[in-house]
């Protein structure tokens, strides 16, 4: 039996989309936000270094990024309830993505959910930072690999 295909990245921005239109209001959002940062995959305890931390949060943010069988994966950890669930976010949005396709995703369900407009500008600031950094993880990948 073959294993089903990897859902593509605009499919699970637009599951996320639907999960949050369940809430009412914004605190709700933030309790489901706190709670998506406990499935964070967490980071390996050798990699929350200086060097991965994202610069440009307000809390502390590491992110680790690997190449697995010509995909990213992505592990974070932070010391922020609401940065967990927001890097938990990005993390599943883009892990397991090829270089490409986390270099051309549009990230849409970013604003669609209302993230940027309900946080406050420090976290919006680090959110920026952290999709900026996945990016430019998946440009390094891409440049090393060049035939993938």
């Amino acid at each position: 039996m073959a294993s089903p295909l990897p859902m593509m990245i605009e499919d699970i921005e637009n599951e996320i989309v639907e999960e949050f239109e369940v809430f009412d209001d914004w605190m709700q959002k933030y309790e489901y936000l706190i709670e998506l940062g406990k499935s964070l995959p967490l980071i390996n305890q050798k990699y929350k270094t200086q060097a991965n931390i994202i610069t440009g949060c307000q809390s502390q943010v590491w992110m680790h990024s690997e190449l697995i069988d010509k995909h990213i994966v992505f592990t974070a950890d932070s010391d922020a309830i609401i940065t967990k669930g927001m890097v938990a976010l990005m993390i599943r949005v883009l892990s397991n993505h090829t270089p490409d396709e986390i270099i051309n995703a549009k990230l849409n369900f970013v604003n669609k959910v209302g993230l940027t407009q309900h946080l406050s500008p420090t976290r919006s600031n680090g959110l920026l930072s952290m999709i900026r950094q996945m990016k430019m993880d998946a440009h390094v990948f891409k440049t090393k690999n060049p035939a993938m």
